[in-house]
Order: structure tokens, then C-alpha cells, then sequence
């Protein structure tokens, strides 16, 4: 039989997305396997790291690696740290206070926010917004926004700035910011669901009957299975049990008073990461998108970290002082960080894609836009790029020069990404050095 890439399970209330099974590959005489699409995904963290402890000591192929980046070892050799990259757009240029806003506002559009805590709210299109003008032509969502807190789209936030240049990094145009998902069981049921919203009533009634979306649309599960070839089946069967297990933890994170909409956030923050990344996982495997932005935390953001040893907030700690103690939570925070970042990375090492890995067909920008949150800087950041396959040169520290601009790695993944871009932001030439 001859599937398309598109196929759907469909049942009452389901809708499911395959992922890529010989069944859907050409067949005819002399065709290979068809070249893996390329994914991007950016993950933003607050507050700047404790550097000491996240850079290595020297240039070119990495040795042992620092303390935070220690969880990112069985994935070396499909990572580069980057050095030295600058976001001009972060800094002040007259503006005065608010780096935490416009961090995340410049992160990754490159442009320096409007001051504003109305309804005039200006910052530049995103790179993943432009990313995805082609590679979200033919996918479900073009693309995925997610975050571990909600977005907000007015009042101040951060010392003049709006609260929507603190909560997002998505932007679909100068004006547009684009809110994030914040609860795993929406994104989900926006993932697996037939685009309608399931009432409180049906969500409570679908949990206690303990009913996958997969029990939903098994009618064409199973007709479906039973015409595919061993090697399909054995994948179907695998894929099926990895969303089953990404219900089961849904399930835990909710009980026992998830009865209303919207379906509040996991209390552990490690569990919440954990299913953003699985989801992001999923949306990947099912090409129901090619890019996906996840915000870690909002900018500025002063979460406790009470799970780890570390009750007090994020932000406070960040200026640290120098403080040692202080600094050995950050550490602390942020290797935390890492290891759900490494959790991403083992998911998509081990899932299948054509003829390699998920990892191998992903690229994935990790880091921050400021450096030292005890100093707000936005020179010499904190940024990694992991996987990429044959397309990255990994397994290295790269340093560049003083004031390189950030935005040199996003038109490097543009042109990656299939577009002619001569600029983006206020770089006028790809990153050199990446590898591909």
C-alpha cells in the first residue's frame, strides 16, 4: 500500500498524525529515500547563566566540558558552543533600564524594542517566523509557540517595557508578537485533537475512562496496521506507545482537579519542560510542524527552584554580587536546565527519520540573551547549537571575535533553511565556522 505523509487516524475527537513509515516513501526503480526536511527549534532561558561554569576553557574540540554543559556528554560530538556573539538589540541605546524585555525581545529578531508599556509595542519579525515561511508551507502549524509561563500582550513589565516583549520571542511582524502555549495538555489536544475544544465535562469524562487518542481512532488503527509491512508495524506500535506514555505523564501532571479549561500547568517545573520537549518531540516525528520556539521561563522571570535545594527566586539570585553561594545555586538552576535540554536531545536521538535520527535532521539553538544577569550584558553570550547532522561541524568551542552579531547564526540558518536572505538583523553575513 502507498501512504502519504499526510495520513491522519481519525475517530471522535482525534485526529492523529503518523510518523514517516516505509509506507510512505517512493518505490520507484533508482529512488533513495527522499532528503529529510530540515527543523529548527530555539529554546530561550532567563536571566544569563554563571559563565564560569558554561564556557570551556579553550577553543576548538571540546575537552571535558564545564559543569552545566556536563549532562550534554553523549551528545558532544552533535554540539558547538559558541562565544563572543553580540545582541545589539538587547542593550540600552538610550533607553535606560529594562535588559530582562529586551533580551527576549531582540532575542530572536535582532531589533532593539520600542520602550513602551501600551499598545505600541514594536520589535521585528522573528527568525523562526521567517524560517517557517518555508518550511511550514506544507505542515499543519507552520509553527509552534510553547513556554513554561503564560504570555501576556499588555501592561509593564520591566521598567517601561511591555510585558509581551518579557513573555515572547516570536514575532510575526514588528508589531505582532505571537502568544505562547503554556500547558501541555492544550498543546496536546491541538497536536492529537480534530480542532475542537474539548469541553470541561468531555476532558473530565475522557480522563476518568483513562481513554487514549488512540483508543479514539482505533477503528483505523487497526485497519491501517493491518495492512502495512512488518517494519511499519513494529514503528506504528512504537510510536503509538510513546504518545500513550506522554497521556500517561499528561494525566499525572494534571490530577486530581484538572476539570476546567484551560488545563492548569504541571507544579514541577522538570515534569512541565519534560512534556513540552516530548510534545515538541512529536510535532517533529509527525511533521505536523518544522518549527517550534520554547521559553524555558519569561524573561526576568524569579521562579523558585525549591526541587532542586534552590527556594530562592531566579531572577534575585542572578545578581549575585559575586556573591559564591549565590553563584553555586545559578550553577545549579542552570544545569538544571541543561539536563531537560540533554532529555530533548536523547528523544530526538533515538526516534527515527528516514535513514538517520530526528537529532540528525534538527537543529536546535539553546541560550540566553543576556550573559551575566548580575551585569545585564548582552555581549559574549551564553548559545549553543545542537544536532544539525552532516549540516554541523560538531564537537567544538567556537570563539568569535568581539561583537559579532547573534543574528550572523540566524542567517546562517536561513540559507540553511532553502532562503536567498542577504541580512537579517543587523547581520549582513552568515556565521562562518558552523560546519555544512
Amino acid at each position: 500500500m502507498r501512504l502519504t505523509r499526510r495520513t491522519l487516524l481519525r475517530g471522535a475527537g482525534a485526529a492523529v498524525s503518523l510518523p514517516l513509515l516505509d509506507a510512505m516513501l517512493p518505490r520507484a526503480l533508482g529512488d533513495g529515500p527522499p532528503p529529510r526536511p530540515l527543523r529548527l527549534v530555539f529554546v530561550f532561558v532567563p536571566n544569563g547563566v554563571h559563565l564560569p561554569a558554561w564556557r570551556p576553557q579553550e577553543e576548538g574540540p571540546l575537552g571535558a566540558l564545564p559543569s552545566i554543559l556536563e549532562p550534554l556528554e553523549a551528545h558532544r560530538e552533535r554540539l558547538l558552543v559558541l562565544s563572543g556573539l553580540t545582541l545589539d538589540g538587547g542593550r540600552a541605546h538610550g533607553d535606560g533600564p529594562g535588559d530582562h524585555a529586551r533580551a527576549a525581545a531582540s532575542f530572536l529578531t535582532g531589533a532593539h524594542p520600542r520602550k513602551t508599556g501600551g499598545a505600541d509595542i514594536q520589535a521585528g519579525v522573528s527568525v523562526d517566523q521567517v524560517a517557517a515561511t518555508v518550511l511550514g508551507r506544507t505542515t499543519r502549524f507552520p509553527s509552534l509557540e510553547l513556554g513554561t509561563e503564560p504570555s501576556a500582550q499588555s501592561g509593564a513589565c520591566d521598567s517601561g517595557y511591555s510585558c509581551a516583549y518579557s513573555s515572547t520571542i516570536a514575532w510575526k511582524d514588528a508589531g505582532t508578537p505571537l502568544k505562547k502555549e503554556s500547558s501541555p495538555r492544550r498543546v496536546f489536544e491541538r497536536l492529537f485533537g480534530d480542532g475542537e475544544a474539548l469541553s470541561p465535562e468531555e476532558r473530565a469524562a475522557r480522563g476518568r475512562a483513562r481513554r487514549s487518542v488512540l483508543d479514539l481512532a482505533h477503528d483505523e488503527a487497526r485497519r491501517l496496521r493491518a495492512r502495512l509491512g512488518q517494519g511499519d508495524r513494529r514503528k506504528l506500535d512504537e510510536f503509538a506507545e510513546s504518545v500513550r506514555e506522554v497521556e500517561r505523564r499528561l494525566e499525572r501532571a494534571a490530577a486530581p482537579t484538572d476539570r476546567a479549561p484551560p488545563p492548569r500547568r504541571p507544579a514541577d517545573l522538570g515534569e512541565h519542560l519534560g512534556l513540552l520537549y516530548d510534545l515538541t518531540r512529536l510535532a517533529l516525528e509527525t511533521d505536523q510542524t518544522r518549527v517550534v520556539t520554547i521559553m524555558a521561563g519569561n524573561a526576568g522571570s524569579n521562579r523558585s527552584y525549591a526541587a532542586i535545594g534552590v527556594p530562592e527566586g531566579h531572577h534575585d539570585l542572578s545578581h549575585h554580587g559575586r556573591d559564591p553561594a549565590k553563584q553555586e545555586k545559578l550553577r545549579r538552576i542552570n544545569r538544571f536546565h541543561v539536563e531537560r535540554l540533554a532529555g530533548l536531545l536523547d528523544g530526538l536521538a533515538r526516534t527515527p527519520d528516514g535513514d538517520g535520527t530526528l537529532l540528525d535532521s534538527t537543529l536546535v539553538v539553546y541560550g540566553s540573551g543576556i550573559a551575566d544577569g548580575d551585569r545585564h550584558d548582552h555581549h559574549d553570550l551564553p548559545l549553543l547549537l545542537c544536532g544539525g547532522g552532516a549540516r554541523v561541524a560538531g564537537g567544538r568551542h567556537v570563539r568569535y571575535p568581539a561583537e559579532t552579531p547573534l543574528c550572523g547564526l540566524y542567517l546562517w540558518l536561513l540559507r540553511r533553511a532553502g532562503l536567498a536572505a542577504d541580512a537579517f538583523g543587523d547581520a549582513t553575513r552568515p556565521l562562518p565556522g558552523l560546519g555544512g
